[in-house]
C-alpha cells in the first residue's frame, strides 16, 4: 500500500477511534479497561496522525488534533478520578487478570509476594498451559484452584491443574453439586500466604454461586470477585442451573452492593471489552439492578436468551 493510501486508511481509523471514545465517555464510565484502551489507542492515534499530516489540509489536521487532544485529556482525567475513588490493594499482593477469548471468561491469579503462595480463580481448561507458564515465570506456588460457581459455558481447569501440580487443591461451594477437594460456604476464608479471601454465598445465577472478597491491611474490602452474580452493567442469567431471580437480586444487593462504594467488582465474564467496575458505579448505572425487585424479576423473565453452547 502506498504512503498516501495508508494515510487515508489511518485517518479513517483515527476519526472512528476518536468518535468511539467520545461516545463512550458520554455514556459509560468503565474502570481499568478505559486505561488499557486509552494506552493502545494513544499509540495508534499518534501514529495515524503522524502519517496523516503529510496528506491532509492544515485546517483538517488542526481540527483532528484538537479532537484527539480533548479526548486524551478526558480519558486521563477519568483514569485519575477512578484511581481516586478506589483504595489500594494489600501491599504484598501479586495480581493478574487473564482472559479467554472463546468463552469471555476472566481468570484471576492472586499471590502473596512474600511467601509466593498463589491461587487461581475460575481457571479455563484450554488455558491451563498459559496459567502454568505465568505461575512458573513469577516463581509462585499454586496451592488452590478456586471456582465462583459451576460454569455452563466452559470447563473448569481445576482438574488439569491438579494433574500438573499434585499439591494444588480445588475449591468450590458445597451447594454447587460439583466435585472438589474442599467445599466452602458463607463466612469461610481461603488463605494463601498472609492474604485471604472471604467467602460470601451469593446464589441466584446458580444455587452454588459465591463471591470472594479481598481486604487490605486495614480490613477494608478492596476487591470482590463476583463470578456471574453481578457483571459489569449486568448480571448472570437465572433461567437454568437452579437460577432464581428474586434470590439473585436479594444476594447482590444484600451482600455485594452493600460493600463500600470504592470496592472494585471483578466478574467471571464480560462481553463488551470492560474489565472492572465498582459498587458505586453499579448502584448508579446497572440497567437491571437499579430497578425494584419486581421490575428486575420481570426483566429476567423476558430475556429469552439462547442456551449456552458448552
Amino acid at each position: 500500500m502506498s504512503s498516501f493510501g495508508l494515510g487515508l486508511r489511518l485517518s479513517k481509523v483515527t476519526v472512528e477511534l476518536a468518535a468511539g471514545i467520545a461516545r463512550r465517555n458520554q455514556t459509560v464510565k468503565s474502570g481499568a479497561v478505559s486505561l488499557a484502551c486509552s494506552r493502545l489507542q494513544h499509540v495508534d492515534q499518534s501514529q495515524s496522525l503522524h502519517t496523516l499530516s503529510a496528506h491532509t489540509p492544515a485546517r483538517s489536521r488542526s481540527r483532528l488534533l484538537q479532537e484527539y487532544n480533548n479526548t486524551s485529556c478526558n480519558l486521563v482525567n477519568f483514569v485519575r478520578n477512578m484511581s481516586a475513588e478506589t483504595l489500594p490493594d494489600p501491599s504484598n499482593l501479586i495480581f493478574r487478570q487473564l482472559f479467554d477469548y472463546q468463552s469471555y471468561t476472566y481468570t484471576y491469579l492472586l499471590a502473596d509476594k512474600d511467601t509466593k503462595d498463589a491461587i487461581l480463580i475460575d481457571p479455563v481448561i484450554e488455558l491451563v498451559k498459559r496459567d502454568l507458564h505465568l505461575v512458573e515465570d513469577l516463581g509462585l506456588n499454586l496451592i488452590y484452584a478456586v471456582n465462583t460457581h459451576c460454569h455452563a459455558d466452559h470447563i473448569t481447569g481445576s482438574g488439569l491443574l491438579k494433574e500438573k501440580l499434585p499439591n494444588c487443591k480445588s475449591i468450590i461451594s458445597g451447594n454447587s453439586g460439583a466435585k472438589a477437594d474442599l467445599y466452602i460456604d458463607e463466612g469461610d476464608q481461603i488463605k494463601f500466604g498472609n492474604l485471604a479471601l472471604e467467602v460470601l454465598s451469593t446464589p441466584g445465577h446458580t444455587s452454588g454461586c459465591v463471591t470472594y472478597v479481598l481486604r487490605n491491611e486495614t480490613g477494608t474490602p478492596v476487591i470482590a470477585f463476583t463470578g456471574d452474580a453481578i457483571l459489569i452493567r449486568g448480571c448472570g442469567r437465572t433461567d437454568f442451573q437452579e437460577g432464581d431471580s428474586g434470590m439473585l437480586y436479594d444476594n447482590v444487593h444484600g451482600k455485594i452492593l452493600s460493600l463500600p462504594p470504592t470496592t472494585r467488582l471483578m466478574p467471571a465474564h464480560d462481553y463488551t471489552g470492560q474489565t472492572v467496575t465498582t459498587v458505586k458505579e453499579e448502584l448508579q448505572f446497572n440497567p437491571r439492578l437499579t430497578k425494584t425487585k419486581e421490575e428486575f424479576i420481570k426483566i429476567m423473565q423476558e430475556l429469552n436468551l439462547p442456551y449456552q453452547k458448552r
